[in-house]
């Protein structure tokens, strides 16, 4: 039998400068989902704390979901899998459908910014916006760069297509994942590809609350 959501109000932890810990955060304000966000994980408290996350999350990685207390207690890490499983607990079928085809799409769009998307701006984005040490060759930063675009080509040709939000006329958490790694492409220091359909599918979105305040808000990409 599976299990309800527990009562109570859910704490979701992380940095708040983390696209993957906005992107539960923003779910949490589509479906008006009242918890606590404990983002005290920023320089020594993220040393102090270190044992704590890792006891929560053997990766040692955000976001982290929480509910319950005691021997009630839940906990749930992957950022995309918290989205899914809190639009499927409020029975949010417009944010994640229950029709197989139309959530395997939804997903499929979500695993893409996971699988193909993250990797590609992964060093350019650590060189140009974090300057890591070690992140410094100039060959992998445009390799890095180059990806990138060609990754958001892709979106802004599908864009173009769909008219509207990733999937279709619907918005759903394919939007809300990916318009996060969409505003960190732009942010990012770099030249940019072209690509007016990501550009006006941003525009759309900025009507909503949730993106005003976990895309735009933090103003960090």
């Amino acid at each position: 039998m599976s299990q309800a959501p527990l009562s109570g109000k859910p704490t979701v932890i992380g940095r708040a400068t983390s696209i993957n810990v906005r992107k539960v955060l923003w779910t949490c304000a589509e479906i008006g989902l009242d918890h606590h966000f404990d983002s005290d994980w920023v320089g020594e408290a993220a040393i102090r704390r270190r044992d704590e996350l890792l006891a929560l999350n053997p990766n040692g990685q955000f976001p982290v979901l929480i509910e319950g207390e005691g021997a009630l207690r839940r906990v749930l890490w992957q950022s995309n899998t918290i989205c899914r499983y809190l639009a499927t607990a409020a029975g949010r079928d417009d944010l994640l459908p229950t029709a197989p085809r139309a959530r395997a799409v939804v997903e499929q769009w979500m695993d893409w910014q996971v699988g193909d998307l993250n990797p590609a701006w992964r060093y350019a984005y650590l060189a140009l916006v974090r300057r890591m040490p070690g992140f410094t060759h100039a060959d992998e930063i445009a390799a890095s760069v180059t990806a990138w675009n060609k990754a958001m080509v892709l979106l802004d040709r599908h864009l173009a297509r769909t008219g509207a939000h990733v999937t279709g006329p619907a918005f759903t958490l394919a939007d809300i994942v990916l318009a996060l790694s969409a505003n960190r492409w732009r942010l990012t220091p770099m030249d940019h590809a072209h690509c007016p359909a990501v550009d006006a599918w941003l525009n759309r979105l900025a009507v909503r609350p949730g993106f005003t305040a976990h895309v735009i808000g933090p103003g960090v990409p």
